[in-house]
């Protein structure tokens, strides 16, 4: 077989491989559409709920997020329904768009190759539990905005217009207001730009004007949704909590902390992934001896120290954080393979398929690896799996016991951080306060909180309060303050009785009691009450 021939050979087994992997990855994300919404999904779906009732953010949810997710979320729901389902197909939409993207910058930065390879990677790092990948969480409509500017940036800066600058920084604003950490990607983008016209011999004056063009358009999402904002009369609400509140946040964490977080949240963050993040490795350990990367090695590694920066905000380090920095993972995996390719061009046509066996058995080492969740477990299995402890689809049950028992009009009270609750039950919280996590922090604004959730519920009077006792949902440490406790203890008992109890000893044994909830139990485990407020 003539030279030609291979070299189509192997083009056809590489895509047969793109295939194979992202048929994979779309049918389980299929099989799992129907995955309990965890808290992070609940509040953008409640918020979402809210915008396609009219009603903005931050009025009636309180959260330190930029609104941009909360209208990706409203966009999935009118166009799919506001369904679980519909919320993940969204998702498995945007994931696909994610991984066609990063297909064309890998190309566009070296070959079909690198493309293919980094897409296949992304899709299924992205899909793993260890980043929470199957759960719709800011992360992912970060990425797919900010790739969408960085492809506009590649390998021609000189010579593009202004329209596409501004594009491009249109849309890395875009992915700002989904998270407030795409920041950094911004800065990842003018970096870029402005060293590359320097680079190429630009007039300073050029590249600063060029840089403008680009920054102007990366503001534009941001002073739109500014004056949206105060439109909708809720501004001063929205800077408390994205601006002050968010600093009291970021800064909760001492550093003698942050060393021991870190290593452990890589650490749980690689998983069973960890092949291809060795394989990503070693594509930047050769970017620089391999003169065919070259000129993309600035490419890569801006976005891949970006990116870092953009996951330690907070030194939190969570899960899902980690989903900003897959892309440029999955890319220098794309290049090792190249790397490798190029080595054995001149060997054997056998060992020259070397690197497409190499890249489908950290695919399949990986599969293997997670097959139970991928292939095996329910929906509701594979939540219990993954967020152990937490009572995700047992609130189903409960958002439809109130919905059955209230009218459209009523509003409902949850004291714990089950945002998702208000959500399936289609009803309005009687206060703001949709998360019980920064009531629980030690920050300035702690007991402050707290008299405004009590006011807020005490005002109106909720007809259903339901009571969520899983430590997850509150996070109470010895410095917490526990006057919210003490009331709540007072005013259910004045105010409300109790009509539903979900006791949940483990992931197979949840006991559900609606309307005949029995004086003591056998065993009790992690458990919600439901309280109907007094005639």
């Amino acid at each position: 077989m003539v030279k030609h021939d291979w070299n189509k050979t192997f083009r056809i087994v590489w895509w047969v491989l793109a295939l194979v992997v992202f048929s994979l990855t779309t049918t389980i994300r299929i099989r799992l559409l129907g995955i309990p919404l965890e808290r992070d999904e609940g509040e953008y779906a409640y918020t979402g709920q809210l915008l396609l009732q009219g009603i903005p953010p931050y009025k009636l949810a309180y959260s330190m997020k930029f609104p941009g997710t909360y209208v990706a979320y409203a966009i999935t729901m009118f166009f799919f329904g506001q369904t679980v389902t519909a919320i993940h197909l969204g998702l498995l939409l945007v994931n696909s768009a994610t991984s066609a993207l990063i297909f064309f910058i890998g190309k566009r930065l070296l070959n079909s190759t690198v493309g293919i390879a980094a897409a296949v990677s992304y899709a299924l790092l992205s899909l793993s539990p260890s980043v929470l990948g199957l759960a719709g969480h800011a992360t992912h409509f970060v990425v797919l905005p900010v790739l969408g500017g960085a492809f506009l940036l590649l390998n021609q800066q000189n010579q593009l217009g202004g329209g596409r600058l501004f594009l491009s920084g249109l849309l890395m604003g875009l992915g700002l207001l989904m998270k407030q950490p795409a920041l950094f990607f911004i800065l990842f983008g003018a970096s870029y730009l402005f060293l590359g016209d320097v680079r190429t011999g630009l007039a300073l004056r050029k590249a600063i004007s060029r840089n403008l063009v680009f920054m102007g358009g990366a503001v534009i999402p941001l002073v739109i949704t500014l004056l949206a904002l105060c439109y909708a009369g809720v501004f001063t609400r929205f800077w408390f909590w994205t601006v002050h509140y968010a600093h009291e946040y970021g800064t909760l964490l001492s550093m003698s902390d942050v060393r021991q977080i870190l290593i452990h949240s890589v650490r749980d963050a690689i998983g069973p992934n960890w092949p291809l993040w060795i394989l990503a490795g070693v594509g930047l350990l050769t970017c620089f001896s391999n003169r065919s990367t070259g000129k993309s090695t600035g490419f890569l590694l801006g976005l891949l120290i970006f990116s870092i920066l953009a996951v330690c905000p907070g030194f939190y380090f969570r899960s899902h954080y980690f989903i900003l920095l897959l892309p440029a993972v999955a890319l220098f995996a794309g290049v090792a393979v190249n790397n490798i390719s190029r080595v054995l061009r001149r060997h054997i046509t056998a060992v020259r398929f070397l690197p497409i066996l190499l890249l489908a058995s950290c695919i399949a080492f990986l599969v293997f690896a997670q097959r139970d969740l991928f292939f095996r477990f329910s929906p509701v299995e594979a939540s219990h799996t993954i967020y152990a402890g937490n009572l995700f689809p047992e609130t189903i049950k409960v958002a439809e016991y109130v919905r059955d028992h209230t009218d459209s009009s009523d509003t409902i009270a949850v004291l714990g951080s089950e945002p998702q609750i208000y959500f399936y039950s289609h009803r309005h919280s009687a206060t703001g306060y949709i998360y019980t996590y920064p009531l629980m922090e030690p920050q300035t604004y702690a007991r402050q909180m707290q008299s405004a959730m009590i006011h807020e519920i005490e005002s109106a009077k909720p007809k259903y309060l339901i009571s969520v006792t899983v430590d997850t949902s509150w996070l109470h440490s010895p410095r917490s303050e526990n006057r919210i406790f003490e009331w709540a203890q007072r005013y259910i008992a004045d105010n409300y009785v109790p009509v539903g109890f979900v006791n949940m000893i483990a992931p197979d044994r949840v006991e559900y009691y609606f309307d005949d909830i029995p004086q003591q139990v056998p065993e009790l485990g992690e458990f919600i009450l439901i309280y109907r407020r007094n005639p």
